[in-house]
C-alpha cells in the first residue's frame, strides 16, 4: 500500500489505538500459526495486516501531531507516541516471522511436532459466492455453537478495490461472497466450515516426525516465547488504556523472562545444530527466536510511560473513562476463599463477569500459567492478571483477599 494514499482526516486516537491493539494481537497470532502450520497462505494475510498497520500508525502520528498544543501536551503525548512506535515494532516482527516461510528460510519440521495433537489450528478461507455462508450473519450461522470453530477476522474487498480488516467479528458481522475468514478451530470443525465456505476439501498437514530432544527442547522454549511475548503485549495496552502501573510492572517481568529463555533457546538450538543432518534448515529457529524477543521488547516500550509515571494524555483518559473494562493485578492472600480452588470450581467469569488471562507463581523460579484453564488450581501468593467490568474487579479482588478501588 502507498503512504502516499493515506491523507489526514479526524479520528478518535482511542479507536485508533484499539485498532492497533487487535490488529497487533492478530498480527502475533496468525505469524506463529503461519509458522507451526507451515502454511503460506497465512503467511500472506500476515504481510497484508502489516501493511494496515503501516496506515494506522501513519494516520495514529498525525492525530497526535495535531492534538500537541502546547509543552504540556507534547509531554503527556510523548507515551502514546511510544505506544504507536512500539505496535510499528511488532507489525515488523511478525513480517519477518511470515517470511521464514514465503522465503523458506528453513524450519525443521519439529516446530509443526511441537502442536499438541489436542491444540487449536488457524486456517484461511476464501468464501464462494454460492457458499451458504453468504449473505447470513455471523449470530444467523451459529458457527462456534455448531462446530467449536470461531472468525477472528475477516479481510474484504471493496467494489474500488480497495480491502478493509475486521479484526473483531461479531454476531452481526454479515458474511459476504469473496470474503477471506481467518478461523481458529480444531481439525473436525474446521474441515466442515472450510468445506462449506470454499466448496473444497479441508485437507489436514501430515504429521511429522518425532524430533531430537534437544531440538525439541529449544522448539518448546520459542512456544513458551511466543505466549509469554502474545501476554506482554496485551498487558502492555492494557496498562496504556487503563493506566495501570501495576500491569505495566507485570509486562517488565514477562519482557526478563523471554530474555533468559532466549538464552535457553540458543543454547538447545546449538546443541541441537550438532545432531542434524543439514544445520542450515536451523536458520528460520533462529530468526524466529530473534523476533519473539523484538515482539516482548516492544510490549516493554508500549507500558515504559506508565512505568515511568508519565500522566495519560486527555484523549486517552477520556476514552478510558468511556469503558467499564478495566485490567487488574490481584494478589491472592492465604485466607482468601478462593485459595487452594480450581477456576473451574469457582467459574469466576460467571460469579464476577472477570476473565482471568494469566496467573503469576513467585518463588525461587518464577512460574507463568499463561491463558489458565478450568483446571488451574490458585495458591496463596499467586498474582492474578483479569480483565473485566470495574464492579467484577472489586468482586473479584474480596474474593482474592487483596481488596481495591476501581473508580467509576
Amino acid at each position: 500500500m502507498d503512504p502516499g494514499d493515506v491523507a489526514y482526516e479526524p479520528v478518535s486516537v482511542k479507536e485508533l489505538l484499539s485498532e492497533m491493539k487487535d490488529t497487533s494481537e492478530l498480527l502475533i497470532d496468525l505469524s506463529y500459526s503461519a509458522v507451526l502450520s507451515g502454511s503460506d497462505e497465512v503467511a500472506e494475510e500476515v504481510l497484508a495486516l502489516e501493511e494496515r498497520m503501516d496506515v494506522l500508525q501513519l494516520k495514529a502520528r498525525m492525530s497526535l501531531l495535531m492534538a500537541a498544543r502546547s509543552p504540556e501536551d507534547a509531554e503527556a503525548l510523548a507515551p502514546v507516541l511510544g505506544v504507536v512506535s512500539a505496535a510499528e515494532k511488532i507489525a515488523n516482527a511478525a513480517g519477518d516471522i511470515a517470511k521464514i516461510i514465503l522465503e523458506d528460510i528453513g524450519l525443521p519440521e519439529a516446530m509443526r511436532a511441537a502442536i499438541p495433537d489436542a491444540a487449536e489450528s488457524l486456517l484461511r478461507a476464501r468464501v464462494r459466492p454460492d457458499s451458504s455462508y453468504v449473505g447470513r450473519t455471523l449470530g444467523a450461522i451459529n458457527m462456534e455453537t455448531e462446530t467449536g470453530v470461531r472468525v477472528i477476522a475477516i479481510r474484504r474487498a471493496s467494489a474500488t478495490g480497495k480491502e478493509s480488516w475486521n479484526t473483531h467479528p461479531g454476531e452481526e458481522t454479515e458474511i459476504n461472497a469473496d470474503d477471506v475468514l481467518l478461523l481458529r478451530g480444531f481439525s473436525e470443525g474446521l474441515a466442515e466450515v472450510y468445506e462449506t465456505a470454499t466448496g473444497q476439501r479441508y485437507e489436514p498437514p501430515e504429521p511429522p516426525e518425532q524430533p531430537i530432544e534437544d531440538l525439541e527442547r529449544a522448539v518448546d522454549s520459542i512456544i513458551l516465547m511466543k505466549n509469554m511475548s502474545e501476554l506482554a503485549v496485551d498487558l502492555a495496552y492494557g496498562s496504556v488504556l487503563f493506566n495501570s502501573q501495576g500491569v505495566a510492572e507485570e509486562v517488565a517481568e514477562l519482557e526478563a523472562e523471554v530474555d533468559a529463555l532466549k538464552s535457553r533457546f540458543e543454547a538447545w538450538t546449538l546443541r541441537a545444530a550438532s545432531r542434524v543432518d543439514d544445520p542450515v534448515r536451523l536458520r528460520g529457529l533462529v530468526h524466529l527466536g530473534s523476533a519473539t524477543e523484538v515482539i516482548s521488547d516492544a510490549a516493554l516500550e508500549l507500558s515504559e510511560g506508565v512505568l515511568r509515571g508519565l500522566t495519560a494524555h486527555p484523549v486517552v483518559a477520556a476514552a478510558v473513562e468511556e469503558s467499564d473494562e478495566v485490567i487488574v493485578r490481584l494478589t491472592v492472600a492465604g485466607d482468601a476463599d478462593i485459595t487452594g480452588q480450581t477456576l473451574g470450581d469457582l467459574q469466576l467469569k460467571t460469579e464476577t463477569g472477570m476473565r482471568v488471562i494469566a496467573v503469576r507463581r513467585p518463588g525461587e523460579e518464577t512460574e507463568w500459567v499463561v491463558s489458565p484453564g478450568a483446571g488451574t488450581a490458585l495458591q496463596a501468593g499467586d498474582v492474578l492478571i483479569a480483565k473485566g467490568t470495574r464492579a467484577g474487579a472489586e468482586r473479584l479482588s474480596e474474593l482474592a483477599g487483596d481488596p481495591q478501588e476501581f473508580e467509576e
